[in-house]
């Protein structure tokens, strides 16, 4: 039976990095994005494997709902969700549009594809998906110094943790995998169509981060950190994300259980005075 991958963001970076190595390996190729002369270069360059082109937008809902009835109908071995925009700025500056596209691209999109594949590889007793975040979705407590000016960037990428982990667990025992790969900062155009130099600091290659994320899967990592040696941190913070769940309890924790405070008079809470004295407004 033929492999079949849809990849999202496959003209560039990460995205182009998954389809050229998946194409090596004799996959069958859906490639999306929004640029359709690139798309056009990639299937011209890979001639020994079918590639079927898809120009889609996914920070709209007809480019979402394009995708997901691609997702449904055809036989996908593997799904990656990269599809990629930061927008990097402080919330209250953060344009609505933008926030809107950063929500669909990186939370919306990889959910309704997500959804509209699973059923297929239950049904068929197999498949693999791939999220792909980054660890900035672990900088939630970073403070302002150190991170700031990516609120929904952040959060976004954190959302891909989680459902990853929980879709991970639904899944157990259907031959459905899912993944969810957290490079750091990567060399590809990324940051420069946010405006960013980062010719300065050291970047792990894109092809890198897909052999770590399909070697990951070799080893049955659910969540894939390309740069982190030490994988007992990430077992740290998983493990105390389950100690606090389970920690819950219907009662009010102690820190919160302060003496009632000590009402004010009863003058005072009449309203309209102030220190005894009545408090009068005109009419306008």
């Amino acid at each position: 039976m033929s492999k079949l991958a849809l990849v999202t963001g496959a003209t560039s970076g990460i995205g182009r990095a998954f389809a050229e190595r998946l194409a090596a390996d004799g996959f069958n190729l859906v490639i999306v994005g929004r640029r359709k002369d690139r798309l056009g270069e990639f299937a011209a360059a890979y001639p020994e494997v079918t590639v079927r082109t898809v120009a889609a937008d996914l920070s709209t809902t007809a480019g979402i709902d394009a995708v997901a009835e691609i997702c449904a109908a055809e036989p996908l071995t593997m799904l990656v969700n990269n599809a990629g925009v930061a927008h990097y700025m402080p919330l209250a500056e953060l344009p609505a549009a933008k926030a809107t596209e950063l929500v669909n691209v990186k939370v919306l999109a990889p959910t309704m594809l997500t959804r509209a594949v699973v059923a297929g590889m239950q049904e068929r007793g197999g498949g693999t998906i791939i999220n792909v975040a980054g660890m900035i979705a672990f900088s939630g407590p970073a403070p302002h110094s150190q991170m700031p000016r990516r609120a929904v960037y952040g959060g976004s990428l954190a959302y891909l943790v989680a459902i990853s982990q929980t879709l991970s667990a639904e899944l157990e025992g259907t031959g459905v995998t899912v993944q969810v790969v957290c490079p750091g900062v990567v060399a590809t155009e990324f940051h420069e169509r946010q405006g960013l130099d980062m010719s300065r600091m050291p970047r792990m290659t894109a092809d890198d981060v897909v052999t770590a994320s399909l070697r990951g899967l070799e080893l049955g990592e659910t969540v894939c950190a390309p740069g982190v040696e030490d994988t007992d941190l990430l077992d740290a913070v998983f493990k105390a994300d389950l100690a606090a769940f389970a920690a819950q309890s219907p009662e009010l924790a102690t820190r919160y259980r302060q003496p009632e405070p000590t009402l004010p008079s009863a003058r005072r809470l009449v309203p309209g005075r102030q220190h005894g004295r009545s408090c009068r407004t005109s009419a306008t």
